[in-house]
């Protein structure tokens, strides 16, 4: 892997900060199951309470465009996922993601909600992740991304209690959710018990999709997979 030195970074135009490109199984989303290249850029402006990748806060590498394909390219998979920290506050990564499509890749992205997705190819699986109360972060919400989802997209809540369920579900009537494209249900890990968020869904029939995080119960959340 050839990463940047920061003097070239500097100039280069085409770059972005990577904490780590990995090849693993998609842990999550309607693509849960494939082997997936993650391209995990670094820095995030939210902190949400239950974040699992805070070392991709700070650090990383600068990488170019190029070198960034030629790496995905190496780990030998059809699915590319750019994931973060929060891919969108590196306003290139949008750039990333053409060039990701441009090459025949099937393309997600992992962002937060609280920044616009209106640049984003739409060729590209937009996984919007709508901040609930109990995230701590659910300000941040940038509700007119609402607007901007296809079919082609994916809404995910991670639920941190009862009441954030309750929440959500609200949401999913107020935005019309289920209309516009696949939307994910998640406990949060440790802090909601599955099979009590399973009975809830199950119970209020509710057309979302249950989902646990694979990752996490294969290789207990280590980095790089």
């Amino acid at each position: 892997m050839n990463a940047l030195s920061a003097d070239a970074a500097a100039v280069a135009p085409d770059r972005l900060r990577i904490t780590e490109i990995f090849l693993s199984l998609q842990g999550e989303s309607r693509s849960i199951g494939w082997p997936t290249v993650f391209v995990r850029l670094t820095g995030c402006p939210l902190r949400c309470q239950y974040c699992d990748t805070a070392y991709a806060f700070h650090g990383g590498d600068w990488w170019t465009f190029d070198d960034i394909l030629s790496e995905v390219e190496r780990q030998g998979a059809r699915h590319v996922c750019v994931t973060g920290g929060e891919p969108l506050a590196q306003k290139r990564c949008v750039g990333l993601l053409s060039r990701l499509c441009d090459a025949g890749y099937d393309v997600s992205l992992e962002t937060s909600g609280a920044l616009d997705i209106g640049g984003v190819d739409l060729r590209v699986s937009r996984v919007l992740d709508i901040k609930t109360p109990g995230s701590a972060e659910v300000h941040r919400n940038l509700w007119s991304n609402i607007g901007l989802l296809t079919p082609r997209d994916q809404v995910k809540f991670v639920i941190c209690s009862r009441e954030d369920y309750d929440w959500a579900v609200a949401k999913l009537s107020e935005y019309r959710l289920v209309d516009r494209c696949d939307v994910l249900f998640s406990p949060s890990f440790q802090q909601v018990d599955p099979r009590a968020l399973a009975d809830w869904i199950v119970a209020d029939r509710l057309p979302v999709r249950f989902q646990l995080q694979l990752h996490k119960l294969l290789w207990d959340d280590a980095p790089g997979r």
